[in-house]
């Protein structure tokens, strides 16, 4: 009689019970082999490594992130979906503007009693979502692992650029940000409450990036959003920053967000209009707030000392509020 069980017999069904190399001991059990035998397969030099807790990648090769996220839904259990950094990423949103986390983090129902392992952070909820598929992965929508992620963050950078990336790449509104940071635990929530809050009474997120990088600058913008006329009253623009002494103006482009030609178009008639005017003009695009502001920085402090140089242009605010 052979005693070493189906796994051995046909060696196929571990591949086919697992997903994509990942399986339960419990699973490896039912096909007849012994916890000594996984075990032994285990150890350094062996088959196979131990993943997590109960659960073994079936190579010695380090764990892949999809490897890794596989073995947390076996560790978490039925009804378990990733939310936070790793399901905005499979959501689209692009690593660069993500913040480095190497923990999967999970939710399941609150009434299951799972815990944390090792890089598996596992958070019960009284509020699971509907999830989300992408590449057979249940994740919670991206709205939600937005602030799932945001609560884990401390500092405002971060949670910022998160933020910024989920609105804009994402379509995620505002709003619902807020809605679902005020409607779930409170913990870790005070910095994003606070940078959406500050963010409702601008034109855009790009905008509201803007206004915080220019409190570095020696010379500060007087007014945001001010309509400007030409000397006849006739319209001209109305720039996303303004700095009425010298006439100097600074649009945050949103070709690179919103990839429409219209907004293309509008765009060049608007500068063209500048021009026209004399008006010193420094556009940015969104990205650039972000990845690129010490270049930004310098680019304003030396258009405003070329408009300071030159006379400036008969031009007037028609809304002079700052």
């Amino acid at each position: 009689m052979n005693k070493r069980g189906r796994w051995a017999e046909h060696p196929e069904l571990l591949q086919q019970r697992s997903r994509q190399g990942v399986i339960k001991a419990t699973t490896l059990e039912s096909l007849d082999m012994t916890s000594k035998v996984i075990y032994r397969r285990c150890l350094p030099g062996g088959p196979w490594q131990r993943l997590l807790p109960g659960i073994i990648l079936l190579h010695q090769a380090p764990p892949t992130v999809e490897e890794r996220v596989i073995g947390a839904l076996l560790h978490a259990g039925p009804h378990a979906l990733v939310t936070g950094v790793e399901a905005c990423r499979r959501h689209g949103l692009r690593p660069r503007e993500l913040p480095p986390d190497d923990d999967v983090h999970v939710l399941i129902p609150h009434e299951h009693k799972v815990r944390s392992a090792e890089f598996v952070t596992v958070e019960r909820t009284h509020r699971l979502p509907e999830p989300r598929i992408r590449d057979n992965v249940p994740l919670a929508p991206l709205v939600r692992a937005t602030t799932d992620a945001c609560r884990r963050l401390r500092t405002v950078e971060p949670i910022g650029r998160l933020l910024v990336e989920a609105i804009q790449r994402g379509r995620c509104s505002p709003e619902a940000l807020a809605h679902e940071l005020n409607t779930g635990s409170k913990r870790g929530t005070a910095i994003p409450r606070r940078i959406l809050g500050e963010w409702k009474d601008l034109c855009s997120v790009a905008e509201a990036r803007a206004k915080i990088l220019s409190r570095s600058l020696t010379f500060q913008p007087s007014h945001w959003n001010p309509r400007i006329c030409d000397s006849r009253g006739e319209y001209i623009g109305r720039p996303d920053a303004w700095w009425d002494d010298v006439a100097l103006a600074w649009e945050i482009d949103s070709f690179d967000f919103h990839f429409y030609r219209e907004d293309y178009k509008r765009t060049v008639l608007r500068n063209t209009r500048y021009a026209t005017a004399g008006i010193t003009v420094v556009q940015t695009l969104p990205s650039r707030l972000m990845a690129d502001p010490a270049g930004v920085l310098a680019e304003l402090e030396a258009a405003h000392l070329a408009a300071s140089a030159r006379p400036r242009p008969p031009v007037s605010l028609v809304d002079r509020a700052a």
